[in-house]
């Protein structure tokens, strides 16, 4: 199932328990799907191919009022098809009536509203077409779509628009990330596009209590989190005596960043910046660095040493040092307190070289090196933390 945004926000901080099932049913397939224009040809050519293969066909139009135009209209595109239509408005036992027949397969095409879009599995109807989907939310939509492929049979769903040219900025949002997540089991990055477009409720608007403003939205969601574990704690988990973990400060004299152009969408840019941030393990950071590759294809320089700052990051923190710094010299690492390092491999390490390394009495080891260019700065980086690791 794929949660409202609110329920989703909730469930990433931790108010809520979340759990998510990867594998689809045995033989089920992605719906293949279509954005287009709307055009009498496409709703024709649709409704003749699923009937060629005696598969059943939903055209989902949301307007009551001019549902019974469109059912006529369809009728005389493909006469030989068995048109029904059904919508809320309609008596309880009639719309239970047309629902039986339309299981039974008597009716080839069924003309309705959104009031299919739970509950149903009719394995033989294998192609949606849904009419102004500009106007439907990315929820209904991918509910709707849910209503076809529900057996080893491929289908097909068709999101109609007036025009492609001249979509709302969010209604081109909803359908594009309709397109990328078109893969079984991708309701979850599907409800966290929808999150992004559409935010976690009120939680900025009137009904809210207190002044988010004041801190800012993310300090909010970081005290917010904080709050939760806190109180996971009290609730029957060991207080644990460990140090918080740390998250260190990294500047280094080459540019890290991810270009623009690389990821031109600034929306896109910026939850690719707060998942690189999320990352605190090397495994996962060569997933991401995999993904960007196959969805914005081969990476800059500048985002290829974004990728080397956050696994220099991984390495440090273990050893809780909160900041390295770059200088012309060499560099800095500052330790913070309750360190785990053995000081039995910094003084080794001390001797080592006794010339270029220096332990001050505030816990900063400053390292005389004169890497140049990006390889040579992270070679020599990495070389240092497992020196002293």
């Amino acid at each position: 199932a794929t949660p409202i945004p609110r329920t989703l926000q909730m469930s990433l901080l931790g108010v809520r328990d979340l759990s998510l099932i990867g594998s689809p049913p045995r033989n089920r397939r992605p719906v293949k799907t279509f954005i287009a224009k709307y055009d009498d040809l496409v709703v024709k050519e649709a409704i003749t191919r699923e009937m060629q293969r005696a598969g059943q066909v939903y055209l989902v139009h949301n307007r009551v009022r001019t549902i019974h135009e469109l059912a006529a209209r369809v009728q005389q595109l493909v006469p030989g098809a068995r048109i029904a239509v059904a919508h809320g408005q309609m008596p309880g036992k009639e719309l239970e009536e047309i629902m039986v027949r339309f299981v039974r397969k008597e009716i080839d095409v069924l003309i309705c509203t959104t009031i299919i879009e739970s509950g149903l599995d009719i394995p033989n109807a294998n192609t949606i077409i849904i009419n102004r989907a500009d106007r439907m939310g990315l929820a209904a939509i991918y509910q709707l779509r849910g209503r076809v492929g529900r057996s080893d049979e491929q289908a097909y769903s068709y999101l109609l628009v007036p025009s492609l040219d001249h979509l709302p900025k969010d209604a081109r949002r909803r359908l594009r990330a309709l397109m990328e997540y078109n893969e079984l089991g991708g309701g979850f990055k599907l409800a966290m596009s929808d999150l992004q477009i559409r935010g976690g409720g009120n939680i900025l608007g009137e009904s809210q209590s207190g002044n988010i403003a004041a801190v800012g939205y993310d300090l909010y969601l970081d005290l917010l989190q904080r709050t939760v574990e806190d109180l996971k704690r009290r609730q029957g988990r060991e207080e644990t005596t460990e140090a918080p973990v740390i998250d260190p400060e990294v500047t280094l004299n080459l540019p890290a960043f991810l270009p623009e152009s690389f990821i031109p969408d600034p929306d896109q840019r910026y939850i690719a910046y707060r998942r690189l941030a999320a990352v605190t393990d090397d495994e996962d950071l060569a997933d991401l660095r995999a993904e960007f590759l196959d969805r914005y294809g081969a990476l800059p320089a500048e985002a290829e040493h974004l990728f080397g700052v956050m696994e220099i990051k991984n390495l440090l923190r273990p050893l809780r040092i909160d900041k390295l710094e770059q200088s012309p010299a060499g560099f800095v690492f500052s330790f913070a307190g309750g360190t785990p390092r053995d000081p039995d491999r910094v003084l080794g390490y001390l001797h080592q070289r006794p010339a270029a390394v220096r332990l001050t009495p505030d816990g900063r080891l400053i390292v005389k090196d004169q890497a140049q260019g990006p390889e040579e700065v992270f070679s020599a980086l990495k070389n240092i933390l497992r020196a002293i690791g």
